[in-house]
């Protein structure tokens, strides 16, 4: 079976094209792909706990995640966001079935260390396969929020590239992170092919930097872990996801082995 993880970018979901929903069908009737969305959300996060008045901090990229926290970061993923992205794959005819990662424990997490420093914010530790392959196989698309359960029953926020490279690794699946970006850019040209060697270089130059340095160091740790290749394409282009199973040059492609840069 051949999968296709796809982590969107909670900040895009109401900018993507209805193309990009409309391609997720044809990925299953066309090319045989059987897509899964792992989604973020941290700007409508943040904007929600603002409005009630809820307190809300960030220590090495990691929002800090009181009990407080969690209750909105829960309300806003497996709430608002899954199933305004599950709404809009409705409108195109897909079969999509929202859930969190607590459903089925399906995302099974434990405290991140330093719990003490960033509050209930997990690392996954177990990804329930035989759930996401029960489901892919009745030809539903899971749409994946990321909020793991951890042995105590306790509920955990986890960054969701890194949710979604967990998903990844765990079925041996390529990574597509869909952005509002084209992939990484050298003086406004964009790197369609790169190695650890190369990313590594690009961060210490600081060509990369920002958020999207976790989303390469995301990638880079989903293909040690088992995906078969990291991607990052722009989602509001026209037909991106087809184009991009078809192959054609888009986006950054990032590959554990040396990439010949000639």
């Amino acid at each position: 079976m051949t999968y296709l993880v796809i982590k969107c970018g909670g900040s895009i979901v109401d900018e993507l094209p209805s193309s990009f929903f409309n391609n997720l069908v044809k990925l299953q009737e066309i090319k045989k792909i059987k897509p899964i969305i792992v989604h973020g959300g941290g700007p409508m996060i943040t904007s929600q706990l603002k409005q009630m008045n809820v307190k809300t901090t960030f220590v090495n990229g990691l929002r800090v995640t009181t009990e407080e926290v969690l209750d909105v970061v829960e309300m806003v993923l497996s709430g608002s966001i899954n199933k305004k992205i599950v709404r809009k794959m409705i409108d195109q005819k897909a079969k999509a079935i929202g859930m969190s990662g607590i459903d089925g424990h399906l995302l099974q997490a434990a405290p991140i260390k330093e719990a003490d420093k960033y509050g209930y914010v997990g690392d996954i530790t177990v990804v329930n396969t035989d759930l996401i392959q029960t489901m892919v196989e009745q030809n539903y698309i899971p749409v994946i929020s990321p909020i793991a359960i951890g042995n105590d029953h306790q509920h955990y926020n986890i960054n969701a590239d890194v949710a979604a490279s967990a998903v990844a690794s765990a079925l041996s699946a390529p990574l597509c992170f869909v952005s509002d970006i084209p992939g990484i850019c050298i003086d406004d040209q964009v790197l369609h092919f790169a190695d650890q060697a190369k990313i590594n270089q690009l961060i210490k130059e600081q060509v990369i930097y920002g958020g999207m340095i976790p989303k390469v160091k995301s990638a880079l740790k989903a293909l040690e872990l088992g995906a078969t290749e990291v991607s990052i394409v722009n989602g509001l282009e026209s037909n991106a996801l087809l184009n991009f199973a078809n192959g054609d040059p888009i986006g950054t492609r990032i590959q554990l082995g040396e990439v010949s840069y000639v």
